[in-house]
């Protein structure tokens, strides 16, 4: 119920009817014919914020960010609040999937973050220093949860190597939903959210590769991903950092890396063969030499690098079977 003026306004049960009708054609994907009741609704009740707040929302599903902008901005100013509301938050995604930076900018500081520039400046609200945090990488498909870091609210720019069955490259920035969906928790006790995406924001024109590496221990592959890094680019052993997740685990509150001790991790349902913590573990053995590394790198630089590593070693270090996934 929403104050407007000095009277409070009731939504009419026509107007309830409509909106838990057309969430339930949200939740089934039908969102043509959901369309049609939040428009209906907003018809009857258009003093109400939330007639405008659940068109943004579902323009922000269909990823029509015109609408959505429109309509959102319709409902906030309709708010009876000054800050804090989550209908600044659907604007502010709406303006940042538009490159809208004023707008954005307008959008976080009403919704009550800090903004470093002010609320004269103009550009793209960088230096928020919103820290770390996971995204949920095609949420209503394959999923795979990987590590980034906060642009702003809305964007976040991926530092892990995802999978090839994502789709997506480390360095690209996505654009992801406000409510997380799950935590990750590291050994220190921090946790971080997992936030969904939304849509691919910027590509990234680095190609991932997959290799076969033989490291004999674990300094050997560590090798590799800081040699990768000092370059500039990345490598990741995805023996170790894959674990295969259920949709109740990865949307849980789940510790981020298990690693490859002597506990093992019961939410891992990776089996021996293949990527995972317990994948690749041997009875009585908790290192395996053969690897399958990941590695973000450009094409002219990549069989550089792993003859760069193997020189270091020679050894204790191999790769074999490189190949371009995505």
């Amino acid at each position: 119920m929403r104050i407007f003026g000095k009277g409070r306004h009731r939504p009419s049960a026509s107007w309830r009817q409509a909106t838990d009708r057309a969430f339930t054609l949200i939740g089934d994907g039908r969102y043509e014919d959901a369309g049609e009741l939040l428009t209906r609704a907003a018809d009857l009740e258009p003093w109400l914020s939330e007639s405008w707040f659940n068109l943004a929302l579902l323009h922000k599903f269909r990823h029509d960010w015109e609408q959505a902008r429109a309509a959102g901005l319709r409902a906030v100013a309709l708010l009876d609040r000054d800050t804090g509301a989550p209908d600044w938050w659907n604007v502010g995604i709406a303006a940042t999937a538009l490159q809208d930076w004023p707008l954005a900018r307008r959008a976080w500081q009403a919704y009550g973050l800090k903004v470093p520039g002010g609320s004269a400046a103009t550009a793209e609200p960088l230096g928020m220093e919103l820290g770390s945090a996971a995204v949920r990488l095609s949420p209503e498909g394959e999923a795979e949860v990987v590590w980034g870091r906060r642009l702003d609210p809305a964007r976040l720019e991926v530092l892990s190597i995802p999978l090839p069955s994502s789709g997506r490259r480390w360095g690209e920035v996505v654009l992801h939903d406000g409510v997380p969906h799950g935590e990750r928790t590291t050994s220190t006790g921090h946790s971080y959210p997992v936030f969904d995406e939304i849509e691919l924001w910027a590509p990234s024109p680095v190609p991932t590769w997959v290799v076969l590496l033989e490291a004999a221990t674990e300094a050997d592959r560590d090798a590799l991903e800081q040699l990768a890094a000092d370059a500039g680019f990345a490598a990741e052993d995805w023996s170790s950092s894959v674990r295969l997740l259920c949709r109740m685990c990865s949307e849980s509150r789940m510790p981020s890396d298990e690693g490859e001790g002597v506990h093992l991790d019961p939410h891992d349902h990776s089996e021996p063969g293949h990527p995972g913590p317990l994948g690749h573990r041997t009875d009585g053995q908790l290192w395996v030499p053969e690897r399958e590394c990941g590695v973000a790198a450009p094409a002219s630089l990549v069989r550089g690098l792993l003859d760069g590593w193997v020189a270091d070693s020679p050894d204790s270090r191999d790769w074999r079977d490189l190949e371009e996934v995505c």
